[in-house]
C-alpha cells in the first residue's frame, strides 16, 4: 500500500488502536470544535455541518445535520424528547449518536450484550473527548458494567463526507457476550415527508435502484451470505420532500465499509425520527469479549446535500477517489485491458494466449489477463481451485515466456484467482478437508462445485497469503482479477469453542483485508480487482484495498446501461470496469453492433472480453478506432464529474450521461437509444456542469449532430440551448466530446 497516505478507512481504524496501518491519514480532515459551555461537538466540513451534544442524562444525542450553518450559530443543547405517553417515557426515543441497550430506550440499539451473570442492560453515558488531526475521539461507558465504547469522527473537509466507527472494550473481570454491533447511527429530524432510495440485485442483474416512502415502522437493508451479496448494496439514500431529483432536493446518503454479513437498519419512531442503524449483522452473530479485550467495528460514511441525488452521487464519487482508494486522492487511471474468457474458457493454453496478445496490442490495448484455467488440474470448475501452481501441461516452461511476450508487446499482464475457494477435487482438499467452513459431522454443500475455505482460520490465512505471495514473487505480474463464486454455507468452526464460532463473521474479513493489505505492501506495483459473480463484493471496505471493481458478468451492452447506472449512484465510474464481448451477447443472446458496445463500455473502465481472433480487419479498424479514442477522454470519464442525464431503469428506451473534467477543460456526452419507437425525435440534451463563460468545440467520436449546430459555442449554450443528436434505430448511440477553446470561434 501506498506508506504515504493511507484511506479514511484505515486512518480510523489506525487511530482506534488497529495493527498494521498508518498512524494518520496525510490528508487534512475538517474542524471540529467542542463548546464547553454548552456539552456540544460541532463539525464544519465541506458543506454541512454535523452537531451532537450531552444530555443531562450523560447521553450522547445528535442535534443537527444539514446545509452548513454560520460560524455563530447556534446548534441547541441536548434534550431528550418529551414523553408522548407512559409508554414512551422521556429518553426512550432521544436520538443517540450510539446507543446501548438499557434503561428505557426504544430505539435501535447500536449495541446490545449479555454478561456471564445474567445481566443484559447497557447504558454509555459521556466520559471524554480527544480532538486531534485525525478527528474526534469520543468515550462512552457503563461504569457499572465496565463496558467502554470509543467512538471515532473523522470528516473530509472537501466533500461533508463523515466516517464513523466504534471500538467496543470489556474491563470487567467477566465474559461480555456482543449480541449486536453498529458502526454508527445516523439521525434524521421529524419529519413525514422522507422517501428512501436503495440498490437491488441479483446475478446478472445487479444494481436496480428502488424508492420507497419511508413510513413509521422498519426496513432492513443486508446481507446475510457472508460477504457483500448482489440483493442488498451497503448504500442508502433518503430524500425528504416531494420535488426531489438529480439537481434539486435535500439528501441524506451514506455507505457501510465492511465486505461481510452486513445490516442497515432504518425506522421511524413514533416521533415521525428516522435513524440509521449499520453494521455487523445480528443474524446467526455472537462475539464473546473476554476481561480486557475490544472490538473493532467497520467505518459507516454519510453524507448530505440539498442539491439533489446526482450531487450525492458526485460527492461520493470524488470521496471515494480521494480518500478510499488505496491509491488516492490521485489513484491511476485504469488501463485498456483485454480478458481472455470469453476467447478460451478453461481451455488455456500458452500458444493460443501469445496469438491472443499479439492481437490485442495491435488494438491499442494496455493489459492482457488470462481468466480461470491456468492452474492445477483446472480445465473445468469441477476441480483445482486452492492449487495455485501452474499447469506445466499447458504452459511448459511456467508463466514467463507468455509473460515476457505479452511485456515485450508493451502490455502489463495479469492473472485471474480465487483464493478463498477449494473444490472437493484438489490436492488442497485432500490435504486438508478441515479447512472449509463446517459443521462437525453435518453436510457440506457446494456452490459452482467448491466450498469456501475457512479465513478465520490463521492457518487458512497464512496458506493463502503464501501461495499468493509466492505467485507474485516467481512472476512479473502487474494485476490479480480476485474472484469469489459463491455464497457461505454451514459457516461452523470446529476448531475452536461453541461459543467462539461465531466470530467467523469477523475475524474471516479481518482476515481477507490483512491478506490485500499485505500483498500491496509486498508487491506495491500489482493492482487487484474485486470480483464476485460480477458485483457481489463492492463496498468501501473492499475497496480500500483494491484499484478496480467488476460491477457484473452481465456484459450485455444494453442491460449495462442500467447496470452502470445503479453502480453510479453509490460508486465511481473511476473503479467501474467495462467489458465490450461477443455479439450476440451470451446472456440474452441479443445482437448489437461493435459501435454500441464499445460506447456502453466506454462509460467506465474500458475492457475488451471478446475472441478478437474472430474479428474481421474492419472490426479491428472500429476496435482500434474507439481505444485511441477512450484515451484521450478516459480521465474525464474516469475522474470526471457524472451527471446522468436521461435515466436508462425501468427500461427506458434512452440513456445519456456526460462527464466533465474537474477542472472544466472537457465533457463528455454518451447518449443511446434502446429501442426507437413512432418516429419520435431523440430527446434535445441539455448538458450540466460546464463554465457558463468558457466556450467548448464539440467533436463527435460516433453519430450525428444537427445540422446548424455550431461547431464552438458557449458552456450556457450547451447548458441552456442543448444538442440534438441523430438516434433513431434500435441500439443507436452517439458519443460527443466537448473541449474548452481559448477564445475561439
Amino acid at each position: 500500500m501506498n506508506q504515504t497516505k493511507t484511506s479514511m478507512a484505515a486512518a480510523i481504524l489506525a487511530l482506534l488502536g488497529t495493527s498494521g496501518l498508518a498512524a494518520k491519514p496525510a490528508t487534512p480532515t475538517a474542524p471540529i470544535h467542542y463548546d464547553a459551555d454548552h456539552k456540544t461537538f460541532r463539525i464544519d466540513a465541506g458543506k454541512i455541518t454535523y452537531a451532537f451534544g450531552v444530555n443531562d442524562d450523560g447521553i450522547l444525542q445528535t442535534l443537527y445535520w444539514g446545509s452548513r450553518l454560520a460560524p455563530d450559530d447556534a446548534v441547541g443543547n441536548a434534550t431528550p424528547p418529551k414523553s408522548r405517553s407512559a409508554f414512551d417515557a422521556i429518553g426512550a426515543n432521544t436520538p443517540q449518536e450510539y446507543a446501548g441497550w438499557g434503561g428505557p430506550i426504544t430505539v435501535m440499539p447500536d449495541l446490545k450484550a449479555h454478561f456471564a451473570d445474567g445481566n443484559r442492560d447497557l447504558i454509555l453515558r459521556y466520559q471524554n473527548y480527544k480532538i486531534d488531526d485525525g478527528g474526534l475521539q469520543v468515550t462512552l461507558g457503563d461504569k457499572a458494567a465496565k463496558v467502554t465504547v470509543i467512538l471515532r469522527y473523522v470528516a473530509d473537509p472537501a466533500t461533508g463526507i463523515i466516517g464513523r466507527s466504534a471500538r467496543i472494550e470489556n474491563h470487567a473481570t467477566q465474559v461480555m457476550t456482543l449480541d449486536r454491533v453498529a458502526a454508527a447511527s445516523w439521525n434524521l429530524p421529524a419529519a413525514t415527508d422522507y422517501s428512501l432510495r436503495y440498490l437491488t440485485g441479483t446475478w446478472a442483474a445487479e444494481w436496480h435502484v428502488r424508492t420507497r416512502p419511508l413510513t413509521p415502522g422498519a426496513t432492513d437493508l443486508e446481507s446475510r451470505r457472508g460477504s457483500t451479496g448482489d440483493e442488498n448494496n451497503p448504500w442508502f439514500a433518503i430524500e425528504r420532500g416531494g420535488h426531489w431529483n438529480e439537481s434539486q432536493g435535500h439528501v441524506w446518503f451514506g455507505a457501510l465499509g465492511w465486505s461481510g454479513s452486513w445490516n442497515i437498519h432504518i425506522d421511524q419512531d413514533v416521533l415521525n425520527q428516522v435513524r440509521i442503524t449499520g453494521g455487523f449483522n445480528p443474524f446467526d452473530f455472537s462475539y464473546r469479549l473476554q476481561p480486557g479485550e475490544g472490538l473493532d467495528t467497520p467505518v459507516f460514511y454519510a453524507g448530505y446535500t440539498d442539491d439533489g441525488i446526482g450531487e450525492a452521487s458526485r460527492l461520493m464519487h470524488r470521496f471515494e477517489i480521494t480518500r478510499i482508494l488505496p491509491e488516492g486522492p490521485k489513484p491511476k487511471l485504469r488501463p485498456v485491458l483485454y480478458n481472455s474468457w470469453e476467447a478460451t474458457e478453461f481451455k488455456v493454453n500458452e500458444p493460443e494466449q501469445e496469438r491472443l496478445a499479439e492481437k490485442a496490442a495491435s488494438l491499442g490495448v494496455e493489459r492482457f489477463v488470462i481468466d480461470d484455467g491456468w492452474f492445477g488440474a483446472r480445465n473445468s470448475d469441477k476441480a483445482g481451485l486452492g492449487d495455485w501452481v501452474v499447469n506445466r501441461e499447458k504452459f511448459p516452461n511456467g508463466l514467463k515466456p507468455l509473460i515476457d511476450k505479452v511485456h515485450g508487446l508493451k502490455m502489463s499482464f495479469g492473472l485471474w484467482v480465487e483464493p478463498e475457494m477449494v473444490n472437493p477435487d484438489s490436492d488442497l482438499y485432500r490435504q486438508h478437508p478441515d479447512w472449509v467452513l463446517n459443521f462437525q459431522d453435518r453436510q457440506r454443500s457446494l456452490g459452482r462445485n467448491q466450498m469456501v475455505l475457512n479465513l478465520a482460520r490463521q492457518d487458512v490465512r497464512d496458506y493463502v497469503f503464501n501461495a499468493l505471495d509466492k505467485l507474485l514473487t516467481e512472476n512479473d505480474i502487474q494485476f490479480l482479477k480476485w474472484d469469489y463464486n459463491r455464497n457461505w454455507s454451514e459457516p461452523g468452526w470446529p476448531q475452536v469453542a461453541p461459543e467462539e464460532q461465531q466470530k467467523v463473521y469477523v475475524t474471516y474479513v479481518q482476515n481477507l483485508y490483512d491478506i490485500m493489505r499485505r500483498l500491496r505492501e509486498r508487491h506495491p506495483g500489482v493492482e487487484i480487482e474485486s470480483c464476485s459473480g460480477g458485483g457481489g463484493r463492492v463496498d468501501l471496505g473492499i475497496m480500500g484495498l483494491t484499484d478496480e471493481v467488476w460491477p457484473s458478468d452481465n456484459t450485455d451492452p444494453s442491460d449495462r446501461l442500467s447496470i452502470q447506472d445503479g453502480f453510479s449512484y453509490a460508486y465511481t465510474p473511476a473503479v467501474m470496469m467495462a467489458w465490450v464481448t461477443g455479439s450476440p451477447n451470451w446472456v440474452n443472446k441479443r445482437n448489437s453492433s461493435l459501435d454500441f458496445r464499445f460506447l456502453s463500455s466506454m462509460q467506465g473502465g474500458l475492457g475488451i472480453g471478446a475472441n478478437i481472433l474472430e474479428w474481421t480487419p474492419a472490426e479491428d479498424a472500429t476496435a482500434r478506432s474507439y481505444v485511441e479514442a477512450y484515451k484521450g477522454i478516459r480521465a474525464t470519464v474516469q475522474q470526471g464529474l457524472l451527471y446522468r442525464l436521461l435515466s436508462p431503469q425501468e427500461r427506458a428506451p434512452y440513456s445519456a450521461t456526460e462527464s466533465v473534467a474537474a477542472d472544466g477543460s472537457q465533457a463528455v456526452l454518451f447518449a443511446f437509444l434502446r429501442q426507437g419507437q413512432e418516429a419520435q425525435a431523440y430527446p434535445t440534451i441539455h448538458l450540466q456542469g460546464l463554465d457558463a463563460s468558457s466556450r467548448y468545440r464539440y467533436r463527435a467520436i460516433h453519430g450525428t449532430v444537427a445540422p446548424g449546430t455550431p461547431a464552438v459555442a458557449s458552456g450556457a449554450y450547451w447548458m441552456s440551448h442543448g444538442i440534438d443528436l441523430g438516434l433513431h434505430s434500435d441500439f443507436d448511440a452517439a458519443a460527443v466530446v466537448f473541449d474548452r477553446v481559448n477564445g475561439g470561434r
